[in-house]
């Protein structure tokens, strides 16, 4: 029994207008998430789900992640919503309580599926994800292009489209391709995570061509993770941390909920718990019996 988290950066639940919504322009069956509409697909559980967590002000990145993977109020914590990067208030917020290191803990195997360039891994920048953070403050191994290549790993750009951007070059995948892999590597560990952050960027750039086709390749990646997980035995759950690429007509983030999906084995229990960000790591938690 396993839990794959996919956590889509920016992705709230919002109108049903083509006009300023992509979700509800682009080619989506599972994705097509809209503001007080049922989930599409029949399988999942959709519990929409607060990200301000009663702090004044716009949701932000780091505050909402670290309430996500460390089942806390990170912004009444901290006084506000923090933008962008891990501070060393919210990383004492993860030290220890995050997924990763409570499944470590417990004695599972955790571990974070995006593969990280040599480059900054060579010298880790001053200013490091919250992801990055609770992986390294748990102990594990950063994974690399070595992995990427050998097929144990995911760039954030799940094609490796953009690889070239950094300077690196590796085999372009399909959507299809990618979600196979990941649940080839889900399926080894007790808990896996999976970050994708373009829908964030999408939505800052107010790019609706780059949003439509991000979506439907995150609808073609989702398929495949669900076909080749065992279902009968494993949990996924796709959650965010706030809104944002659900309405274009600002470049900024949203107080929309944002979408908790769950498929498989002890879905509909393990959302039965969920009403905030914060809630969606206990509910995973419970569901490995680590609480």
């Amino acid at each position: 029994m396993g839990v794959l988290l996919l956590f889509v950066d920016g992705l709230g639940l919002g109108a049903g207008d083509p006009g300023t919504n992509p979700v509800a322009r682009a080619r989506l069956g599972r994705l097509r998430l809209l503001r007080d509409r049922p989930a599409p697909d029949p399988a999942a559980v959709l519990i929409p789900t607060d990200a301000c967590l009663g702090v004044p002000g716009l949701p932000q990145s780091a505050t909402g992640q670290t309430s996500l993977l460390a089942g806390v109020n990170a912004p009444a914590a901290a006084g506000r919503h923090i933008n962008g990067y891990c501070t060393k208030s919210l990383a004492a917020l993860l030290d220890g309580r995050s997924l990763f290191s409570r499944v470590k803990a417990a004695g599972g195997d955790a571990t974070f599926a995006n593969a990280y360039t040599p480059a900054f891994l060579a010298k880790l920048p001053r200013f490091l994800s919250v992801s990055t953070v609770a992986t390294s403050r748990a102990g594990l191994r950063f994974r690399t292009l070595d992995d990427l290549a050998r097929g144990e790993a995911l760039f954030h750009d799940f094609t490796n489209r953009l690889l070239p951007e950094r300077g690196y070059f590796l085999p372009p995948i399909t959507p299809r391709e990618a979600g196979e892999r990941l649940a080839r590597l889900a399926r080894a560990h007790a808990f896996t995570m999976y970050e994708h952050f373009l829908t964030d960027r999408a939505g800052h750039a107010k790019d609706m061509a780059r949003a439509v086709e991000i979506l439907e390749d995150l609808e073609a990646f989702l398929d495949a993770v669900l076909s080749g997980m065992d279902l009968s035995a494993d949990l996924v759950v796709l959650a965010s941390d706030h809104g944002n690429l659900e309405d274009l007509s600002t470049n900024r983030h949203t107080r929309n909920p944002v979408p908790t999906l769950l498929w498989g084995t002890g879905a509909a229990r393990a959302a039965a718990g969920i009403e905030t960000i914060a809630d969606i790591a206990p509910a995973i938690l419970r569901h490995l019996a680590v609480l």
